[in-house]
């Protein structure tokens, strides 16, 4: 019989009550609670945020029966105050249009009513959404004795769902600037307070405000609190393991190295160990397949077009050159230009190095799930028309590849180029061409062999497939024929010599006046 997965389960209680597989993350919780008063923790959508919080609410509502033979049941023995019932109030910012006026004073408005029909009698607390919220605040307290527990879901979602409304973001910052500035003005209060989001948007006041406000984002201590690290799934699940294993007819050993390859390599701090993504790895193992689910969930179309309307190189998200420092990683003011942030905040890249002498951290993408469906999805901002049945799609050129058809694969990125787009006349031709180029050969390397190298000597692209080797170099304003001798004056062709298959070195020159494909020309 095979066992509960938790797929999109957020509810503590029902997953404890129901018999899901829980990964027990109660020594996280236990030393919350224990070291400090005030946290933010930004992790990715579906990562398990939800999770936590409602994990911490039931802990904080003393429902100590949910933890039974959990780690925190042990760490809580020796304490005769551990699990006393705290008012807990859960703010969740899910569930709204936010694109509607006035949806996040609504949304506001919604959650303390419900407060205020326990602790003020049914009546408004006072005239405006603050007021009213300090009412509530104060009334638990003299109702209970015990101070209040203030749990905050996705906080940044009224501002990441209206990116593209600058008006309607900054009435919404607007808004959390009078409502969550209570949760200083009344600490007397406050027991403890947790506030998650995807980003941290550093000009909005419950950041600036609550300057004692811990952000564990970046914490080695913690960078385990959301996802599953490869102990947790050999530890939880490794019927689940087995049975995707057989069912793809892979040993163990050769279906974790797949989890790792599609799933794992999130890093939330430099020293820590890799982190899976929890919504994904659940998914493979219930389907019994690998795929795309975590990135299927949610299309990132702002982060695309920013990076297309910033010229932002593509190429760089390939040689690791990447690069952010403390503050870029922890903070978002929704303002710049810059799109690594969001980038980082938004899970589609992670920490893969970090220099502690200039404080610097290398980043890329985690994982294969995440490269080839962001890639896929920034595609059509470069060329229009290029899906599926179009005949400029990476799966026709696949074919072609392989089947060693030059013809064809000549007349389909010809096709291709003719279908850059652009927003400007005078937006430089070069930088739409090599996005393309890195863009359609690195999503081709998702079926074949691709490498992609930077513009500094070495082959511009080499695509392997069972029966051929291709060999290629770009040139723009040029002619192929200067590509070609690059080819053989740097010895390209050199580490294939002994290959049994059949190469074709081949020289592509585009014309930047003309923005298309003008000359190409291939050597045996």
């Amino acid at each position: 019989m095979e066992r509960k997965l938790p797929i999109g389960v957020q509810d503590f209680g029902g997953l404890r009550r129901d018999g899901y597989i829980y990964v027990d993350k109660t020594e996280y919780i236990y030393k919350l609670v224990h070291t400090g008063k005030q946290y933010f923790l930004s992790r990715p959508r579906r990562f398990g945020k939800s999770l936590l919080l409602s994990t911490l609410r039931a802990y904080w509502e003393g429902k100590k029966e949910l933890f039974s033979g959990l780690m925190i049941d042990q760490l809580e023995q020796a304490d005769p105050n551990a699990w006393t019932s705290y008012p807990v109030f859960l703010f969740d910012f899910n569930g709204a249009n936010y694109l509607e006026q006035n949806a996040l004073e609504g949304k506001l408005s919604f959650q303390l009513r419900e407060w205020e029909e326990r602790y003020v009698g049914g009546q408004r607390g006072g005239d405006t959404l603050s007021e009213r919220f300090q009412t509530v605040l104060r009334r638990a307290y003299e109702q209970t004795g015990h101070r209040c527990v203030v749990l905050v879901d996705e906080y940044d979602k009224p501002l990441l769902d209206v990116a593209d409304h600058p008006e309607l973001q900054e009435h919404n910052k607007a808004v959390f600037k009078g409502f969550f500035s209570v949760l200083k003005s009344r600490d007397e209060y406050i027991k403890f307070v947790f506030i998650t989001g995807v980003t941290k948007f550093h000009k909005v006041s419950i950041f600036s405000d609550l300057n004692q406000l811990n952000d564990i984002s970046l914490n080695e201590d913690y960078a385990g609190a959301c996802g599953i690290t490869q102990k947790e799934i050999l530890q939880y699940f490794s019927p689940e393991v087995e049975r995707l294993a057989k069912r793809r007819n892979l040993t163990n050993e050769e279906c974790m190295n797949k989890l790792q390859e599609w799933y794992d390599g999130y890093h939330f701090n430099a020293s820590s160990e890799g982190v899976y993504n929890p919504f994904s790895l659940l998914k493979a193992f219930y389907e019994k397949k690998f795929g795309s689910y975590w990135f299927a969930t949610g299309t990132p179309t702002f982060l695309v077009k920013q990076l297309k309307e910033t010229s932002f190189d593509v190429r760089k998200f390939s040689d690791q050159t990447i690069y952010a420092s403390d503050s870029v990683l922890t903070d978002y003011t929704g303002e710049g230009t810059d799109p690594v942030p969001l980038l980082y905040q938004s899970g589609y890249l992670t920490i893969t190095d970090y220099d502690e002498s200039g404080s610097m951290y290398t980043l890329s993408f985690p994982n294969r799930e995440v490269k080839y469906g962001f890639l896929e999805s920034l595609m059509p901002e470069y060329v229009s028309d290029c899906g599926a049945g179009s005949g400029r799609d990476i799966f026709t050129l696949r074919e072609y590849a392989e089947k060693g058809d030059l013809d064809g694969m000549r007349d389909l990125l010809t096709a291709l180029f003719a279908n850059i787009t652009y927003t400007l006349a005078s937006d430089p031709f070069e930088h739409y061409f090599q996005a393309v180029i890195y863009l359609t050969f690195t999503l081709l390397g998702k079926f074949t062999h691709c490498e992609m190298h930077t513009y500094t000597g070495r082959i511009d692209c080499k695509v392997e497939t069972r029966d051929y080797i291709y060999l290629f170099e770009f040139k723009c304003d040029k002619s192929a024929d200067e590509a070609l001798r690059q080819i053989d004056d740097k010895d390209y062709a050199l580490p294939f010599i002994a290959d049994h298959r059949k190469l074709y070195k081949i020289g592509v020159n585009f014309d930047s006046a003309d923005r298309k494909l003008v000359d190409w020309k291939v050597a045996e």
